[in-house]
C-alpha cells in the first residue's frame, strides 16, 4: 500500500507539473540609456537635456519602481552591450557577436547574396535562424515584438513574432502614412539635397527619420484588427477618431502590449514580449522645430503617495506652432527614464490584474550607452554600460539586489532559450550563457568575461581589467563614482599574479571574433565581393576627403 501511495503521489506531481502554465517573459530594451542615467547605479554624473554630463540633481532621473523591482529582484552591477544601436540588436536577438551575424555597427551591417541573387543587408533570419522569436516559438509560446525594429529588411514577419506593433512603421512594407506629416525626410529642393521637417516645408538641422513620440509613425503586423500581414494604425473608426497630436507612440505601444497579454492569457497560452521601446532616444522635437534639446518632452507624470498620476496630454496648434498647455515635460532623458518607470508601474499593475504576476518574469535592460556621452563610444565602457534588471516572483529566484557579476546582452537568448525549454544543438553557436542557473541556484558567479564592439574595435573586460576600444588597459577592480574613470594600466610588471593571468586569459579569448577586416559580409558571389569591395573603397575615399576638409577649414579658421 505504501508503494501505490508513493505511485500515485509521484504521478499527481508529474500530472501538476505537466499541467503548470510556463513562465510568460517580458524584455523591455530601453534606447540609449547608459547605467549612469539611473539612480540605482549611484553614478555622481549624468547627462543633461542638451547632452553631455552633469550632477544637477534637476535633470536626475526618478525611477522609484525601476528601484523597488531591482532590489526585490535584482540588478547586474556590470552589465554589458555594444557600443550603438545595431549590433547591440544584433547581440540580444541572436544571442551572438558580430563575427556570426555580421553587424559592426549601424553604418557596417554585413552583405549578403539575398532570395532574389541581389546584395542586400544580411538579416538575422538568414545569419542565426535562432534568434529569440524563433526560440520562444520553438517553446510554445505566443510572441509579440513592439516599437523598434532598425532591422533593415522589409520582411518583419520572418524573425519568429506572431504578432507586431512597430513605431516607426516599416513604410515599405505599406507604403506613404497617410495619418501624419511627423516626418523628417532627405529630400531634393532645387536640385540639392537638404532634411525637410514635413509638418512646415522648412528645413532642419537633424537626421531623416520618422516621428515616433509624438502623433507617430505606427505599422500593426497580424494584428486581429487587421486585414493584411502589415496594416498602418489607426485602422478602425474608434481609433482615427483619437488619433491626433496627443497620441504618444510609447502609449500606443503599450496598449497593443497588455491587449496581446489579455488575449494571451484568456487562452492560458504563454507569452513572450520583447518590447524595444524608443524612450531613451534622442528625436526631432516637431513641437519645439526650433530648439536643438535631444530628448522631447513626455506626457507628464506625478509620483505621489506610491502611486503614478498621469496629466492627459493636451497639445493644440500646426505646422510647427503648438501649445502643450503644461501638459507636456521639458525635454531631457531624465524624463524619458521617468515616463519608463511609469510604464513599469502600470506593467506590473496589469500583471497583477490578469493574476500572472507570479508567473511572468521581467528583463528591463538597454542596448547602449547615451546619446552624447556614450553611444558609439568605445572609451574605457561609456559605450557598453547599461542597467540590468531581473523581477520574477514566485519563481524561485535565489539572489536579490545587486549583483556583482559580469553580464552580456547575448545571455538574453540562452537564457530564455531555458526558460522555454528548448535545446540548441551543440553545433548551433552560441556566444551568450544562460543566466537561469545563476539566477535559481547557489552558483556566485555567471562568466569570466564580457564583450562589446563596433567595426573592428574590440572591448573586453573580466572583474578586475578591462580593455577598451583604443587598446587602453584599465585596473576595474573598483568602482570609480562616475562609473567609467577607471585608473590606467602603464605598467603590466605591475599587475598581481590574478590579474596578469585574466589579461592573458582575455588575449585569448579576442582573436576568434577579431574577423571585421577578413570576413566583415555574409555569403556574396565572387562578382557581388568586388562589388562590395569596390563601393566601401569609394565610401572610404570619400570620408578621408572630408576629413581632410575639415582640418583645412579648421587650420583656416586658428590662423584667423
Amino acid at each position: 500500500m505504501k508503494k501505490i501511495s508513493v505511485l500515485l503521489l509521484m504521478i499527481a506531481n508529474l500530472m501538476v507539473a505537466q499541467n503548470k502554465q510556463k513562465p510568460n517573459v517580458i524584455v523591455v530594451l530601453a534606447d540609449d540609456i547608459s547605467a549612469r542615467e539611473m539612480p540605482l547605479y549611484k553614478s555622481d554624473t549624468w547627462s543633461p537635456p542638451t547632452g553631455g554630463n552633469t550632477q544637477d540633481m534637476n535633470y536626475r532621473a526618478n525611477t522609484p519602481v525601476l528601484d523597488k523591482i531591482a532590489n526585490d529582484g535584482l540588478y547586474v552591477k556590470t552589465a554589458w552591450a555594444a557600443v550603438v544601436c545595431s549590433p547591440s540588436r544584433a547581440m540580444m536577438m541572436t544571442g551572438r557577436y558580430a563575427h556570426l551575424h555580421k553587424w559592426w555597427g549601424n553604418k557596417t551591417t554585413g552583405k549578403y547574396t539575398d532570395e532574389n541573387g541581389k546584395i542586400a543587408t544580411y538579416p538575422f533570419y538568414a545569419s542565426s535562424p535562432l534568434n529569440i522569436g524563433t526560440v520562444a516559438q520553438k517553446g510554445g509560446y505566443a510572441t509579440m515584438w513592439a516599437g523598434k525594429t532598425q532591422m533593415r529588411n522589409p520582411n518583419l514577419d520572418k524573425y519568429g513574432f506572431d504578432e507586431g506593433v512597430f513605431t516607426p512603421g516599416e513604410s515599405s512594407q505599406g507604403g506613404e502614412n497617410p495619418y501624419t506629416d511627423f516626418q523628417v525626410e532627405l529630400k531634393k529642393v532645387d536640385g540639392k539635397k537638404q532634411v525637410i521637417n514635413n509638418d512646415t516645408g522648412e528645413k532642419a538641422t537633424t537626421y531623416p527619420q520618422s516621428g515616433w513620440y509624438w502623433k507617430p509613425h505606427v505599422m500593426l503586423m497580424n494584428h486581429p484588427s487587421s486585414k493584411k500581414t502589415f496594416e498602418w494604425w489607426p485602422n478602425t473608426k474608434e481609433a482615427k477618431k483619437e488619433y491626433g497630436l496627443n497620441t504618444y507612440g510609447p502609449d500606443v505601444e503599450l496598449d497593443f502590449i497588455f491587449d496581446f497579454m489579455e488575449r494571451k492569457t484568456k487562452e492560458k497560452k504563454p507569452f513572450f514580449v520583447y518590447h524595444t521601446t524608443h524612450l531613451g532616444h534622442d528625436a526631432f522635437d516637431f513641437f519645439n522645430p526650433q530648439t536643438h534639446t535631444k530628448w522631447p518632452g513626455t506626457p507628464k507624470i506625478e509620483w505621489k503617495n506610491g502611486k503614478y498620476k498621469r496629466t492627459a496630454p493636451n497639445v493644440t496648434g500646426d505646422k510647427g506652432v503648438y501649445n502643450t498647455h503644461g501638459t507636456v515635460t521639458e525635454p531631457g532623458i531624465h524624463n524619458h527614464l521617468n515616463y519608463l518607470d511609469y510604464q513599469m508601474s502600470l506593467y506590473l499593475q496589469k500583471l497583477k490584474d490578469l493574476k500572472i504576476d507570479k508567473n511572468t518574469i521581467v528583463i528591463f535592460c538597454a542596448d547602449n550607452g547615451t546619446s552624447g556621452y556614450g553611444k558609439n563610444s568605445a572609451e574605457s565602457q561609456k559605450g557598453t554600460h547599461v542597467p540590468f534588471i531581473v523581477y520574477a516572483p514566485g519563481l524561485g529566484l535565489t539572489k536579490k539586489g545587486e549583483q556583482d557579476v559580469l553580464v552580456n546582452l547575448a545571455d538574453v537568448l540562452p537564457t530564455i532559450a531555458e526558460i522555454t525549454n528548448v535545446n540548441i544543438p551543440k553545433d548551433y553557436e552560441i556566444n551568450g550563457v544562460s543566466l537561469w542557473p545563476f539566477l535559481t541556484t547557489k552558483q556566485k558567479e555567471h562568466r569570466d568575461w564580457i564583450y562589446g564592439y563596433k567595426d573592428g574595435l574590440q572591448i573586453i573586460r573580466s572583474k578586475s581589467l578591462l580593455k577598451d576600444g583604443y587598446n587602453k588597459w584599465y585596473d576595474v577592480s573598483e568602482t570609480p563614482s562616475d562609473l567609467i574613470s577607471f585608473p590606467k594600466i602603464k605598467d603590466e610588471k605591475k599587475l598581481s599574479e590574478v590579474a596578469y593571468k585574466e589579461k592573458q586569459m582575455l588575449m585569448r579569448v579576442l582573436p576568434q571574433f577579431n574577423t571585421f577586416k577578413t570576413a566583415q559580409h555574409g555569403p556574396l558571389t565572387t562578382q557581388q565581393k568586388k562589388q562590395v569591395e569596390k563601393q566601401e573603397a569609394i565610401k572610404k575615399q570619400k570620408f578621408e576627403e572630408l576629413k581632410a576638409k575639415k582640418r583645412a577649414q579648421q587650420k583656416k579658421k586658428n590662423k584667423k
